[in-house]
């Protein structure tokens, strides 16, 4: 499987504001066991660095914008950029990832798993030469 973008309904108006909603197993293809975000991230900062080897995610960057540099195991690269509240990124298992973001980025994380420190990649030698 590789990421993509899904671009989540936008209600409102610029008078009255926004709304957007994720929904497990409708607009999110997982059932939701965490969620997470990140914020005052330096814009120096590359942070992601790693994969997982179960963990599902969509990402949202509910302010600012945030650059996605993904890479598969069969050396499939893309780059995402999300700039909008309403866009999330899913990103399947065994997905490395690199992550800039704006000085205002704030990151919105749904993720399918609660946090295990053992279903990550911190070594990309390691994640390039696992064998599913």
């Amino acid at each position: 499987m590789t990421p993509y973008i899904i671009d989540f309904l936008k209600i409102g108006s610029p008078e009255l504001g926004y709304i957007t909603v994720a929904e497990a197993q409708k607009n999110v293809p997982f059932a939701i066991n965490r969620v997470y975000w990140t914020y005052f991230t330096p814009q120096d900062v590359i942070r992601g660095g790693h994969a997982h080897k179960k963990l599902q995610q969509v990402i949202f960057a509910v302010s600012g914008t945030i650059e996605f540099n993904t890479l598969d195991l069969e050396g499939n690269e893309n780059t995402f950029i999300l700039d909008s509240p309403s866009k999330g990124l899913f990103i399947p298992e065994l997905i490395w990832r690199d992550i800039k973001f704006s000085h205002n980025a704030v990151l919105l994380c749904l993720a399918s798993e609660l946090y295990d420190e053992h279903d990550y990649f911190r070594d990309f030698e390691d994640f390039k030469n696992y064998r599913k």
